[in-house]
């Protein structure tokens, strides 16, 4: 991998130690249903962006032809799950997703897609997207944490 490549897999993986530790501190000071998603809906989209955009683009940088990706954002629906099972499922998926960057070839690191947004994504970019979206729901978390 590349040092920058590097990086991003270092912050990906950093994040659902960081979102547990969040979630279960806002949750715990929450006194009333925060505006927007709860927590465990967070967790939840968390897991499904992981698994349902992130791991799908991965696998499909692996094939031969130039993939094309809509906007996709999943819900939040975390069933009847506890926060504490989101949080293990998160890690999970998140682990899944890295996973995935071991099965690209040298082919597959080099290739890139085209989102209806963001334009061409090459791996990187993706891990970038990522981190990103990582980001913004931490610092959700943080500040409904204190």
């Amino acid at each position: 991998m590349t040092p920058d490549r590097d990086r991003l897999v270092g912050r990906l993986r950093a994040g659902p130690e960081t979102v547990a530790a969040l979630a279960v501190r806002a949750a715990a000071r929450r006194a009333r249903h925060p505006e927007g998603w709860s927590e465990r809906e967070i967790v939840a989209h968390l897991v499904s962006v992981d698994r349902d955009v992130f791991q799908v683009r991965l696998g499909d940088l692996a094939g031969d032809t130039e993939p094309q990706w809509s906007w996709v954002e999943p819900g939040a629906e975390p069933g009847h799950a506890s926060l504490a099972v989101l949080v293990r499922r998160f890690a999970s998926v998140r682990e899944a997703t890295i996973a995935h960057l071991a099965t690209l070839d040298d082919a597959g690191r080099a290739r890139s897609g085209v989102h209806a947004v963001y334009g061409r994504l090459d791996v990187a970019a993706l891990l970038g997207i990522a981190v990103d979206h990582d980001s913004e729901h931490i610092a959700e978390l943080a500040r409904r944490a204190g």
